[in-house]
């Protein structure tokens, strides 16, 4: 079973790495500029893989995932020239909110003072 594992993280690593070069570098859409690849997931049964992204705070979030989730078989065929796997999961795109989640847990913990700005 240890194997097994290390197959998985080895596939996830290499599919994070991949597909932040080709959303970074070689997709035509500008949306795909400002999206990072912050960790991937991939199922026990390597069929399906789930990719959380990031995005930059001025971009339209729900349009970009759209966007990622309309060009998912796209992204998909190009890691499979890149990936030496027999079949490449499908690539599922959610939105990456643990920085959001950071930034209010920290707001939180500072307490009333941190609230409203007053000390």
């Amino acid at each position: 079973m240890p194997r097994e594992f290390d197959r998985a993280a080895r596939i996830e690593r290499q599919i994070r790495r991949d597909l932040a070069g080709l959303l970074q570098w070689e997709s035509a859409d500008p949306r795909f500029a400002s999206v990072t690849v912050s960790d991937v997931e991939v199922a026990r049964d390597l069929a399906s893989a789930r990719v959380h992204v990031q995005m930059s705070p001025g971009e339209d979030h729900e349009e970009t995932l759209l966007a990622l989730r309309r060009a998912a078989r796209y992204l998909r065929t190009r890691l499979a020239a890149r990936l030496r796997i027999r079949s490449v999961p499908e690539l599922r795109f959610e939105h990456d909110r643990s920085p959001e989640t950071a930034a209010r847990i920290e707001r939180l913990l500072a307490g009333p003072e941190g609230v409203d700005g007053t000390e």
